[in-house]
């Protein structure tokens, strides 16, 4: 239950600041609307900057040279394929005609009855032991060990 409580101040501590807070933005948004602007500093001298060094002049670019144009030649025709006529398709078998013995029935049952539920025993009722209480004091703690020593 304590933690509960603690939570719900949590909780109420971060909505008090969060409703505090946006009468202040608008206050502090009020005063620097209607506060004159201050002067603004004067400038420190800033020394010169260095001068850029100039780059050095490139020789002009060779020109590329034209390429006279050229005579492929002619792609050769594709020769024409003989008529060839096939022979004929060979007739596929016929398949013999098989008498099959006759399928044998499958016998279901209209109505299956299954034998009743066992009754599940009733789980006797117990009381548990109270817990025993941990100590406080002298406990070491995983995360409360003293720093190692260097």
């Amino acid at each position: 239950m304590a933690s509960n409580a603690s939570m719900l101040a949590m909780i109420m501590a971060c909505a008090l600041l969060l409703t505090g807070s946006t009468t202040t933005c608008h206050a502090a948004r009020h005063l620097a609307d209607t506060t004159p602007a201050a002067a603004p500093p004067a400038a420190a001298a800033v020394p010169g900057l260095p001068a850029v060094p100039t780059m050095p002049t490139l020789p002009p670019m060779p020109a590329v040279p034209t390429v006279s144009s050229l005579t492929v030649p002619p792609m050769p025709t594709v020769p024409t394929m003989p008529q060839v006529t096939l022979p004929p398709m060979p007739a596929v078998p016929a398949v013999p005609k098989v008498t099959m013995p006759p399928m044998p029935a499958i016998v279901v049952p209209k109505k299956v009855t299954m034998p009743p539920m066992p009754a599940i025993p009733s789980m006797p009722k117990m009381t548990l032991a109270p817990m025993p209480s941990i100590p406080t004091a002298n406990v070491p703690m995983p995360f409360l060990a003293p720093p190692p020593s260097t």
